[in-house]
Formats: C-alpha cells, sequence, structure tokens
C-alpha cells in the first residue's frame, strides 16, 4: 500500500508562531472578514480523508460546536486517555511513523496533519508532503512556534503565494525530493 499523502494547512503570526504562549489563538479574528472568506480551507478539508492532531490541539477544538471534523476520521496522538471523543475519533500511542504506514494500509489517501508538536514530529520524520502556510498581519511577539529545534533542514518547492484584502497571505509548498 502505498502511503498516505501528509498535508499541513495552517495560519502563523508574522513572527511565526500559531498560538499565544496560553494557548489562545484570538488573534486569527483580524483576519476575519464579512464574506466568511475561508482562505481555501473547505476545499483542502473536502480533499483530506483522515485527520492527526496532537492532545492540545484536541483539547482546544474538542469544545467547538458543531465538532468541525465531522464525517473525517480523527486520529488524536496521545499518553493519556481522552475525556470525551466525538464520532470518529480515536486516539493513538506511538511513533507518528508507525502510524502513518497504518493509515496507508487502511487505505487512506490524504491525511491533515494539524497542531505544532504534531506537524513539527511529522517534519522530522521527513513526511510531510506539502504545506500550505497563512501568514496573518500581527506579531505577537511570544507564543507556541509552528517550528524550533528538531525540524531537519530541507528543500521546499513554491508552489503558489496569494494575497487577500484583510492582509492575510497565503502560500503553498512542496517538499523537494
Amino acid at each position: 500500500m502505498p502511503r498516505p499523502r501528509l498535508s499541513v494547512f495552517i495560519a502563523t503570526s508574522l513572527d511565526g508562531f500559531i498560538a499565544r504562549t496560553d494557548g489562545g489563538i484570538d488573534w486569527l479574528t483580524v483576519v476575519e472578514d464579512e464574506h466568511g472568506e475561508d482562505y481555501g480551507y473547505g476545499e483542502f478539508f473536502a480533499d483530506c480523508d483522515t485527520v492527526v492532531m496532537g492532545r492540545n490541539t484536541f483539547d482546544m477544538v474538542a469544545g467547538f460546536d458543531p465538532w468541525p471534523y465531522d464525517g473525517k476520521r480523527v486520529i488524536v496522538l496521545s499518553h493519556r486517555a481522552l475525556d470525551t471523543v466525538p464520532d470518529g475519533v480515536t486516539r493513538y500511542e506511538g511513533p507518528i511513523a508507525d502510524l502513518i504506514v497504518r493509515l496507508g494500509e487502511d487505505g487512506a489517501a490524504r491525511v491533515y496533519i494539524d497542531g505544532g508538536e504534531t506537524i513539527r514530529q511529522a517534519l522530522a520524520e521527513d513526511l510531510v508532503d506539502d504545506m500550505t502556510l497563512s501568514h496573518v498581519p500581527v506579531m505577537l511577539g511570544r507564543g507556541l512556534p509552528l517550528f524550533g529545534d528538531g525540524v531537519p533542514h530541507g528543500r521546499w518547492q513554491l508552489l503558489g503565494s496569494r494575497h487577500f484584502a484583510t492582509g492575510l497571505v497565503q502560500a503553498t509548498y512542496r517538499r523537494l525530493e
């Protein structure tokens, strides 16, 4: 079975943070507009059959109403049991590379990797195939970084970029072999 395609779609502040130090993402509202622009997320998400996220990300989104991953297989990387679990959510404890092999064997085609630590783990294992990074025009000064120690050197090809009236700039990259 072929390995599924692993994709990242995430917003960062201009200084590279994905959340405040307390995990807050309230700063993302600066790019909300009256038309409900989703910056391509809906199209991206429709093409993914599986979501793999870390425990911190799951704890943040678990309370969202409605559940944003309805109809998708969701796997949470965690050593601790999950409290309330929406339909389709399972917990996985082990190396992410092994999980991706299993997902390929189960027929997964495209996996959405979400959450800073999970993205860094997948990058460290050279598993991420493409990344869409949406740069929000705000500087946080400090927070939870998207990248950091342990992310290996790698070459990426820019597939495209675009800017929006809200100031958001989005770039999509593909990992070069």
